[in-house]
């Protein structure tokens, strides 16, 4: 869905990079690599019609200080009227279901400790916790 791109960008960039200061464009360039031909990263989007819900992306990395793990499920946003839906657990467990489709055994999460029950809840393991400056924690999820 790359006409949703901006959007994604948008929500991605207000969630996460407007407050530490990055610049809107920043981020736009780094989700349209998420929407070209390579196999990774890429981005999954859920939409109703033509109305942006919610999106996650599969990454190579998603943490300097954690370069040996690999493939990250990133950027999990669902925008507000569409919470609590299930809609967010859906998004998760796709792009873990795409992260193991490229050959992954492991696919790693980070998330703030107040988001512990949601991934834990949709079978993901705590691996590591107050990782980075953001004290941030850590899952993984196996292929079975």
């Amino acid at each position: 869905m790359p006409h949703l791109a901006a959007e994604v960008a948008d929500r991605v960039w207000r969630a996460w990079w407007k407050p530490n200061g990055y610049p809107l464009e920043h981020i736009t360039g780094l989700v349209q690599n998420n929407f070209n031909s390579a196999p990774l990263p890429f981005a999954l989007v859920a939409h109703h019609g033509s109305t942006f819900v919610g999106t996650a992306s599969v990454i190579v990395s998603d943490m300097e200080e954690r370069p040996q793990y690999t493939l990250w499920v990133a950027a999990v946003w669902v925008d507000p009227p569409f919470r609590r839906l299930g809609i967010g657990g859906a998004i998760v467990r796709h792009a873990a279901l795409a992260a193991f489709a490229t050959g992954a055994e492991t696919a790693y999460l980070c998330a703030l400790p107040a988001r512990r029950r949601f991934y834990e809840g949709l079978g993901w393991s705590l691996q590591e916790q107050n990782v980075g400056d953001h004290l941030l924690d850590v899952f993984t999820l196996k292929t079975v």
